[in-house]
């Protein structure tokens, strides 16, 4: 198996000639060098299938390569988690959306809080969020996942409490009754999907959190210490894959 994985938004067919995007093409060529007559792997982020494909045509400009394999991966966790998580400054968001995905999240939508600190034009927000979805993408080419995760449109927590979801809601809460770990089974995971509410640094305000149990939200407690928005977001969802995912 190929040990470079690049994703490209298009259909493959065995034995088909396919153009590189620019993206991949640039990874591929300009940055590894690759040649003529080496393999790359390939995922186009909506199938469980990975590619085996050979570079038959290597230009300045642009490559072409052809599908000669295909092998279906079953990695994704049977927990649908979508992270909602308040936005953090400078690196930690990053960090974030990296390591959820490397987890198992299946979405992720950045929310603006009271205290998230964070102010951006509508322009600067559109590329934020696809440099987010990029790095979600290069998430799932190292972890070897072939299904993309969406950064969804950076939204107002309050709207983002009003979805309507089956989702099991939890949002963490240093003064909680339960743990993900002592949660009762029956309020848990009949439909293996959880919506997940993190707070930015400072977490949220006792106003937000009111409102976030008004919309049926169960607060759950992670320990005894206080984490970071990061720490805290990458271990619950550890700890939910742990319990009803494939963490072992």
């Amino acid at each position: 198996m190929p040990k470079t994985r690049i994703y490209q938004h298009s259909e493959f067919i065995l034995n088909e000639i396919v153009k590189l995007s620019d993206d991949a093409f640039g990874h591929i060529v300009r940055v590894l060098r690759l040649v003529e007559g080496d393999q790359v792997a390939l995922f186009n982020g909506y199938e469980n299938y990975q590619y085996t494909a050979r570079l038959v045509e290597v230009k300045k400009k642009h490559a072409k390569v052809e599908i000669i394999s295909q092998e279906m991966l079953n990695n994704e966790s049977p927990l649908n988690i979508h992270l909602g998580q308040g936005i953090a400054r400078g690196d930690r968001m990053d960090f974030t959306l990296q390591k959820s995905v490397e987890l198992g999240v299946n979405k992720i939508t950045p929310l603006f809080t009271e205290r998230c600190g964070v102010k951006l034009s509508s322009e600067r927000l559109a590329k934020k969020r696809d440099q987010w979805q990029k790095i979600v993408i290069s998430a799932c080419e190292q972890s070897g996942r072939c299904i993309v995760p969406e950064v969804a449109e950076p939204t107002l927590l309050q709207d983002w409490l009003k979805q309507e979801t089956k989702a099991l809601k939890l949002n963490l809460h240093p003064k909680a009754e339960h743990s993900i770990m002592t949660l009762p089974i029956e309020s848990s995971t009949n439909n293996q999907r959880i919506r997940l509410l993190i707070g930015p640094e400072g977490g949220l305000s006792d106003e937000e959190i009111a409102q976030a149990n008004q919309a049926n939200f169960e607060d759950i407690l992670l320990g005894p210490r206080v984490l970071r928005t990061e720490t805290a977001a990458l271990t619950a969802i550890t700890a939910l894959q742990c319990r009803f995912g494939d963490l072992k």
